[in-house]
Protein backbone atom coordinates (compact mmCIF):
# COMPACT_ATOMS: atom_id res chain seq x y z
CA UNK A 1 0.00 0.00 0.00
CA UNK A 2 2.92 2.33 0.74
CA UNK A 3 4.11 2.17 -2.87
CA UNK A 4 0.71 3.34 -4.11
CA UNK A 5 0.77 6.40 -1.85
CA UNK A 6 4.39 7.18 -2.72
CA UNK A 7 3.68 6.97 -6.45
CA UNK A 8 0.57 9.14 -6.19
CA UNK A 9 2.49 11.77 -4.22
CA UNK A 10 5.30 11.77 -6.77
CA UNK A 11 2.90 12.03 -9.72
CA UNK A 12 1.00 14.87 -8.05
CA UNK A 13 4.23 16.78 -7.44
CA UNK A 14 5.32 16.26 -11.04
CA UNK A 15 1.99 17.39 -12.51
CA UNK A 16 1.52 20.42 -10.25
CA UNK A 17 5.03 21.82 -9.95
CA UNK A 18 7.65 22.57 -12.56
CA UNK A 19 11.18 21.25 -12.17
CA UNK A 20 13.16 23.09 -9.48
CA UNK A 21 16.16 25.14 -10.55
CA UNK A 22 19.50 23.32 -10.55
CA UNK A 23 20.42 24.89 -7.22
CA UNK A 24 17.74 22.76 -5.55
CA UNK A 25 17.69 19.70 -7.82
CA UNK A 26 19.42 16.51 -6.55
CA UNK A 27 20.21 15.38 -10.10
CA UNK A 28 22.07 18.65 -10.70
CA UNK A 29 23.96 18.01 -7.45
CA UNK A 30 24.88 14.57 -8.75
CA UNK A 31 26.04 16.14 -12.01
CA UNK A 32 28.36 18.47 -10.09
CA UNK A 33 29.69 15.54 -8.08
CA UNK A 34 30.44 13.59 -11.26
CA UNK A 35 32.16 16.64 -12.77
CA UNK A 36 34.33 16.84 -9.67
CA UNK A 37 35.19 13.15 -9.86
CA UNK A 38 36.16 13.46 -13.52
CA UNK A 39 38.87 15.98 -12.65
CA UNK A 40 40.87 13.27 -10.88
CA UNK A 41 40.58 10.73 -13.70
CA UNK A 42 43.87 9.37 -15.10
CA UNK A 43 44.81 10.70 -18.52
CA UNK A 44 47.58 8.41 -19.77
CA UNK A 45 46.28 4.85 -19.48
CA UNK A 46 43.27 3.15 -21.00
CA UNK A 47 43.17 0.48 -18.29
CA UNK A 48 43.42 3.08 -15.53
CA UNK A 49 40.60 5.08 -17.12
CA UNK A 50 38.41 1.97 -17.35
CA UNK A 51 39.12 1.07 -13.72
CA UNK A 52 38.63 4.62 -12.46
CA UNK A 53 35.38 4.97 -14.43
CA UNK A 54 33.98 1.72 -13.02
CA UNK A 55 35.05 2.60 -9.49
CA UNK A 56 33.60 6.10 -9.79
CA UNK A 57 30.20 4.72 -10.78
CA UNK A 58 30.09 1.88 -8.25
CA UNK A 59 31.27 3.89 -5.25
CA UNK A 60 29.00 6.86 -5.96
CA UNK A 61 26.05 4.59 -6.68
CA UNK A 62 26.67 2.55 -3.54
CA UNK A 63 26.87 5.59 -1.29
CA UNK A 64 23.72 7.21 -2.70
CA UNK A 65 21.61 4.05 -2.62
CA UNK A 66 22.80 3.04 0.85
CA UNK A 67 22.09 6.50 2.27
CA UNK A 68 18.64 6.54 0.69
CA UNK A 69 17.76 3.06 1.91
CA UNK A 70 18.73 3.70 5.54
CA UNK A 71 17.13 7.15 5.62
CA UNK A 72 13.79 5.81 4.42
CA UNK A 73 14.03 2.74 6.66
CA UNK A 74 14.47 4.95 9.71
CA UNK A 75 11.62 7.25 8.69
CA UNK A 76 9.27 4.31 8.09
CA UNK A 77 9.83 3.15 11.67
CA UNK A 78 9.42 6.50 13.41
CA UNK A 79 6.94 8.51 11.31
CA UNK A 80 5.01 6.86 8.48
CA UNK A 81 3.38 10.05 7.06
CA UNK A 82 6.77 11.80 6.87
CA UNK A 83 8.26 8.65 5.34
CA UNK A 84 5.61 8.62 2.61
CA UNK A 85 6.04 12.32 1.82
CA UNK A 86 9.85 12.18 1.70
CA UNK A 87 9.68 9.00 -0.39
CA UNK A 88 7.28 10.71 -2.81
CA UNK A 89 9.55 13.74 -3.12
CA UNK A 90 12.62 11.60 -3.75
CA UNK A 91 10.77 9.47 -6.30
CA UNK A 92 9.58 12.58 -8.13
CA UNK A 93 13.21 13.66 -8.64
CA UNK A 94 13.86 10.43 -10.58
CA UNK A 95 11.37 11.21 -13.36
CA UNK A 96 9.91 14.17 -15.21
CA UNK A 97 6.79 13.53 -17.25
CA UNK A 98 5.55 17.12 -17.22
CA UNK A 99 9.01 18.44 -18.11
CA UNK A 100 9.32 16.07 -21.06
CA UNK A 101 5.87 16.96 -22.36
CA UNK A 102 6.54 20.69 -22.07
CA UNK A 103 9.94 20.43 -23.74
CA UNK A 104 8.52 18.59 -26.75
CA UNK A 105 5.52 20.95 -26.89
CA UNK A 106 7.76 24.03 -26.88
CA UNK A 107 9.61 22.81 -29.98
CA UNK A 108 6.28 22.33 -31.78
CA UNK A 109 5.07 25.77 -30.68
CA UNK A 110 8.18 27.43 -32.12
CA UNK A 111 7.71 25.63 -35.43
CA UNK A 112 4.02 26.63 -35.49
CA UNK A 113 5.18 30.23 -35.15
CA UNK A 114 7.61 29.64 -38.04
CA UNK A 115 10.54 30.31 -35.70
CA UNK A 116 12.98 27.59 -36.76
CA UNK A 117 15.92 29.21 -34.97
CA UNK A 118 14.11 29.16 -31.62
CA UNK A 119 12.90 25.61 -32.24
CA UNK A 120 16.52 24.52 -32.68
CA UNK A 121 17.44 26.17 -29.40
CA UNK A 122 14.53 24.53 -27.54
CA UNK A 123 15.48 21.17 -29.04
CA UNK A 124 18.83 21.30 -27.25
CA UNK A 125 17.09 20.41 -24.00
CA UNK A 126 15.98 17.13 -25.57
CA UNK A 127 18.89 15.90 -27.71
CA UNK A 128 22.67 15.80 -27.54
CA UNK A 129 23.23 16.32 -31.27
CA UNK A 130 24.18 19.66 -32.81
CA UNK A 131 20.87 21.36 -33.64
CA UNK A 132 22.24 24.55 -35.23
CA UNK A 133 21.89 23.41 -38.84
CA UNK A 134 18.86 21.13 -38.65
CA UNK A 135 16.09 21.87 -41.13
CA UNK A 136 12.40 21.88 -40.24
CA UNK A 137 11.81 18.19 -40.92
CA UNK A 138 14.94 17.21 -39.00
CA UNK A 139 13.77 19.22 -35.99
CA UNK A 140 10.37 17.49 -36.10
CA UNK A 141 12.07 14.11 -36.37
CA UNK A 142 14.48 14.83 -33.51
CA UNK A 143 11.70 16.03 -31.20
CA UNK A 144 9.61 12.94 -31.98
CA UNK A 145 12.54 10.57 -31.49
CA UNK A 146 13.38 12.23 -28.20
CA UNK A 147 9.80 12.02 -26.96
CA UNK A 148 9.87 8.26 -27.58
CA UNK A 149 13.33 7.61 -26.13
CA UNK A 150 12.88 9.83 -23.10
CA UNK A 151 9.54 8.41 -22.04
CA UNK A 152 11.64 5.37 -21.18
CA UNK A 153 14.64 7.14 -19.64
CA UNK A 154 12.62 9.84 -17.88
CA UNK A 155 9.57 7.88 -16.76
CA UNK A 156 8.96 4.20 -17.36
CA UNK A 157 12.48 3.00 -16.48
CA UNK A 158 12.80 4.74 -13.09
CA UNK A 159 9.28 3.62 -12.18
CA UNK A 160 10.10 0.07 -13.31
CA UNK A 161 12.89 -0.04 -10.74
CA UNK A 162 10.68 1.65 -8.16
CA UNK A 163 8.07 -1.10 -8.64
CA UNK A 164 10.72 -3.77 -7.97
CA UNK A 165 13.16 -2.19 -5.50
CA UNK A 166 11.35 0.83 -4.12
CA UNK A 167 12.59 4.42 -4.09
CA UNK A 168 16.23 3.33 -3.72
CA UNK A 169 15.89 1.35 -6.97
CA UNK A 170 14.54 4.37 -8.85
CA UNK A 171 17.35 6.54 -7.52
CA UNK A 172 19.92 3.91 -8.52
CA UNK A 173 18.57 3.94 -12.06
CA UNK A 174 18.61 7.74 -12.24
CA UNK A 175 22.21 7.82 -11.02
CA UNK A 176 23.26 5.25 -13.65
CA UNK A 177 21.46 7.19 -16.37
CA UNK A 178 23.09 10.45 -15.27
CA UNK A 179 26.56 8.91 -15.40
CA UNK A 180 25.82 7.61 -18.89
CA UNK A 181 24.55 10.99 -20.11
CA UNK A 182 27.68 12.73 -18.84
CA UNK A 183 30.49 10.33 -19.73
CA UNK A 184 28.98 7.32 -21.51
CA UNK A 185 29.64 8.35 -25.11
CA UNK A 186 32.36 8.29 -27.76
CA UNK A 187 35.03 10.95 -27.72
CA UNK A 188 36.66 12.61 -24.73
CA UNK A 189 35.38 10.10 -22.15
CA UNK A 190 35.53 7.02 -24.40
CA UNK A 191 37.16 4.70 -21.84
CA UNK A 192 36.33 6.56 -18.64
CA UNK A 193 32.62 6.19 -19.45
CA UNK A 194 32.71 2.69 -20.93
CA UNK A 195 31.47 1.03 -17.72
CA UNK A 196 28.74 3.65 -17.23
CA UNK A 197 27.52 3.17 -20.80
CA UNK A 198 27.37 -0.62 -20.53
CA UNK A 199 25.67 -0.45 -17.13
CA UNK A 200 23.07 1.92 -18.56
CA UNK A 201 22.49 -0.50 -21.46
CA UNK A 202 21.84 -3.29 -18.96
CA UNK A 203 19.58 -1.13 -16.78
CA UNK A 204 17.47 -0.11 -19.78
CA UNK A 205 17.29 -3.52 -21.45
CA UNK A 206 13.92 -4.59 -20.01
CA UNK A 207 12.34 -1.10 -19.56
CA UNK A 208 13.04 -0.11 -23.18
CA UNK A 209 11.30 -3.18 -24.56
CA UNK A 210 8.36 -2.87 -22.18
CA UNK A 211 8.05 0.80 -23.07
CA UNK A 212 7.93 -0.09 -26.76
CA UNK A 213 5.12 -2.57 -26.09
CA UNK A 214 3.19 0.06 -24.15
CA UNK A 215 3.72 2.50 -27.04
CA UNK A 216 2.09 -0.04 -29.35
CA UNK A 217 -0.82 -0.23 -26.90
CA UNK A 218 -0.96 3.58 -26.73
CA UNK A 219 -1.03 3.73 -30.53
CA UNK A 220 -4.23 1.66 -30.47
CA UNK A 221 -5.79 3.90 -27.82
CA UNK A 222 -4.80 7.03 -29.78
CA UNK A 223 -6.19 5.50 -32.99
CA UNK A 224 -2.86 5.39 -34.76
CA UNK A 225 -1.47 2.53 -36.83
CA UNK A 226 -1.01 -0.24 -34.25
CA UNK A 227 -0.07 -2.96 -36.73
CA UNK A 228 2.63 -0.82 -38.27
CA UNK A 229 3.89 0.24 -34.84
CA UNK A 230 4.50 -3.44 -34.07
CA UNK A 231 5.97 -4.26 -37.49
CA UNK A 232 8.38 -1.32 -37.59
CA UNK A 233 9.40 -1.93 -33.98
CA UNK A 234 10.38 -5.51 -34.81
CA UNK A 235 12.04 -4.53 -38.09
CA UNK A 236 13.97 -1.35 -37.20
CA UNK A 237 14.84 -1.51 -33.51
CA UNK A 238 18.36 -2.70 -34.39
CA UNK A 239 19.09 0.32 -36.59
CA UNK A 240 20.34 2.47 -33.72
CA UNK A 241 23.76 2.17 -32.13
CA UNK A 242 22.08 1.88 -28.74
CA UNK A 243 20.68 -1.60 -28.09
CA UNK A 244 17.68 -0.03 -26.35
CA UNK A 245 16.75 3.35 -27.84
CA UNK A 246 15.61 1.85 -31.14
CA UNK A 247 12.72 -0.03 -29.53
CA UNK A 248 10.49 2.87 -28.41
CA UNK A 249 11.60 5.15 -31.26
CA UNK A 250 10.82 2.64 -33.99
CA UNK A 251 7.46 1.85 -32.37
CA UNK A 252 6.51 5.55 -32.50
CA UNK A 253 7.75 5.84 -36.09
CA UNK A 254 5.51 2.95 -37.10
CA UNK A 255 2.51 4.25 -35.19
CA UNK A 256 2.81 7.66 -36.89
CA UNK A 257 3.69 6.12 -40.29
CA UNK A 258 6.67 8.44 -40.67
CA UNK A 259 10.39 8.03 -41.12
CA UNK A 260 12.53 9.30 -38.26
CA UNK A 261 16.14 9.97 -39.13
CA UNK A 262 19.33 11.05 -37.45
CA UNK A 263 21.54 11.90 -40.39
CA UNK A 264 24.49 9.50 -40.83
CA UNK A 265 23.29 7.39 -37.90
CA UNK A 266 19.92 5.71 -38.46
CA UNK A 267 16.53 5.70 -40.16
CA UNK A 268 13.44 4.30 -38.51
CA UNK A 269 10.11 3.65 -40.19
CA UNK A 270 8.73 4.12 -43.69
CA UNK A 271 8.17 7.46 -45.34
CA UNK A 272 4.41 6.88 -45.71
CA UNK A 273 3.34 10.23 -44.24
CA UNK A 274 5.04 13.65 -44.20
CA UNK A 275 6.75 15.03 -41.12
CA UNK A 276 4.11 17.63 -40.39
CA UNK A 277 3.67 19.55 -37.14
CA UNK A 278 0.88 17.16 -36.17
CA UNK A 279 3.54 14.46 -35.78
CA UNK A 280 4.93 16.21 -32.70
CA UNK A 281 1.48 16.66 -31.16
CA UNK A 282 0.51 13.04 -31.80
CA UNK A 283 3.81 11.77 -30.41
CA UNK A 284 3.08 13.74 -27.23
CA UNK A 285 -0.33 12.10 -26.99
CA UNK A 286 1.21 8.67 -27.41
CA UNK A 287 3.85 9.15 -24.73
CA UNK A 288 1.30 10.54 -22.27
CA UNK A 289 -1.02 7.57 -22.86
CA UNK A 290 2.02 5.29 -22.48
CA UNK A 291 2.78 6.87 -19.10
CA UNK A 292 -0.83 6.63 -17.93
CA UNK A 293 -1.06 3.00 -19.02
CA UNK A 294 2.21 2.18 -17.29
CA UNK A 295 1.03 3.65 -13.98
CA UNK A 296 -2.42 2.10 -14.30
CA UNK A 297 -0.98 -1.39 -14.71
CA UNK A 298 1.21 -0.91 -11.65
CA UNK A 299 -1.63 0.40 -9.51
CA UNK A 300 -3.87 -2.45 -10.63
CA UNK A 301 -1.16 -5.01 -9.86
CA UNK A 302 -0.63 -3.51 -6.40
CA UNK A 303 -4.35 -3.59 -5.64
CA UNK A 304 -4.64 -7.22 -6.77
CA UNK A 305 -1.63 -8.13 -4.64
CA UNK A 306 -3.18 -6.47 -1.58
CA UNK A 307 -6.50 -8.27 -2.13
CA UNK A 308 -4.87 -11.65 -2.64
CA UNK A 309 -2.55 -11.35 0.35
Amino acid sequence: MDKIFVLLIALALDLVFSEPVNKWHPIAWLGKLISGEIRFAPQNSVLKQLAYGAGMVLVTLGLIVTATYFLLSLLSEFNVPVYLIISGILLKFTFSLRGLNQAVKSVGSCLTAANLKQARLRLKSLVSRDTAKLNRNQVISAATESAAENICDSFTAPLFYFFIFGVAGAIAYRAINTFDSMIGYHGKYEYLGKFAARLDDIANFIPARLTALFIVLAAAICRQNTAKAWRIMIRDHKNTESPNAGWPMSAVAGALQVQLEKVDHYRLGDNSSPLSLSVIDTSRQIIMVTAISWCSIFLLAEVIYLVVT
